[in-house]
């Protein structure tokens, strides 16, 4: 059975986020995992872009009940009709959660991931969260670049 990766990140990204989801897509693909995101623009965009132009299947968790606006370098396309709910869907649906850049809907899916608390999460950029005393959560394995998040997985091991 092949590895799945969730992706998780904001629709609104920015250019760091972009090039880092697309990267983190390429490398995916390259090590024959199944990228699974939420199907849309910003990072799902670009990491679907990265993944399929390096030859990889990319399945997209709609938030809609149709097809409309996916992105078409989507491989297979799932729309649920279950709105925000869907993001439940998409981590839980990883072997692993890499989560690119910050947003609300990020956050939701990173504490999801966490809540899941049997997959590595991987943070890449984006918000930083402290607990009542100001130090890092404890859990979530963050890393610099878009190998090192793929290395903080523990899926492989680290590229020769």
């Amino acid at each position: 059975m092949a590895i799945q990766v969730s992706v998780c990140g904001p629709r609104d990204c920015t250019p760091e986020d972009e090039s880092n989801a697309r990267e983190v897509g390429r490398l995916l693909a390259e090590r024959e995992a199944v990228v699974i995101c939420g199907g849309y623009t910003g990072v799902m965009a670009a990491v679907a872009a990265g993944a399929r132009g390096a030859g990889g299947t990319v399945v997209g968790i709609l938030s809609r009940a149709d097809r409309e606006d996916a992105n078409p370098d989507l491989s297979i396309v799932i729309p649920t009709g279950v709105g925000e709910a869907r993001n439940s869907i998409i981590v839980n649906s990883g072997d692993a959660v890499i989560v690119v850049g910050g947003s609300w809907g990020t956050l939701s899916e990173l504490a999801l991931a966490m809540r899941r608390g049997n997959v590595p999460v991987v943070q890449l950029g984006g918000w930083r969260l402290l607990d009542r005393s100001g130090r890092p959560v404890e859990g979530v394995r963050h890393a610099p670049s878009p190998e090192e998040a793929l290395t903080a997985t523990g899926l492989w091991t680290p590229a020769r």
